[in-house]
């Protein structure tokens, strides 16, 4: 049995998941219907646990705050010429429990059981704490 892994990117450019949310809606019309796709550079070595479950988790200002589901991996050519790996990314995106992550380039593999929980659904509406105290509290444990 093939156990899954996720993947952690910073979402750069965003300062709310809303800001997320309202880019890849400005691109709906690109992509396939219920999906949402992200261009990266390197391809995921372990594609079969990815694929298996996995999700890519976004951090934003330093701290994860939300995640969507992996449905697929595709081949890519950006204008220069160079293939890239397009993640193809379920539409619906979840809010999670705020998780501090330091910086970093490109994405990292982020095991399951290191991976913020989902927020309740009826939390996922809530006024989101600002990015400096949703930091402070994940740093100190504090989610």
């Amino acid at each position: 049995m093939v156990s899954y892994i996720n993947i952690l990117k910073l979402c750069v450019g965003a300062d709310s998941v809303e800001d997320l949310t309202d880019w890849q809606e400005s691109q709906r019309h690109r992509w396939p219907k219920g999906r949402a796709v992200h261009v990266t550079r390197m391809w995921p070595k372990r594609e079969a646990e990815v694929l298996a479950g996995g999700s890519l988790y976004w951090v934003i200002k330093g701290v994860i705050l939300a995640r969507q589901r992996i449905v697929g991996l595709e081949k890519v050519e950006g204008a220069d010429g160079i293939l890239r790996c397009a993640l193809v990314l379920d539409a619906e995106v979840i809010r999670t429990e705020a998780a501090a992550r330091r910086p970093f380039q490109g994405w990292r593999y982020l095991d399951p059981g290191e991976s913020p929980r989902d927020l309740p659904k009826g939390r996922a509406r809530e006024e989101a704490l600002p990015p400096e105290l949703a930091q402070a509290l994940a740093e100190i444990g504090l989610r």
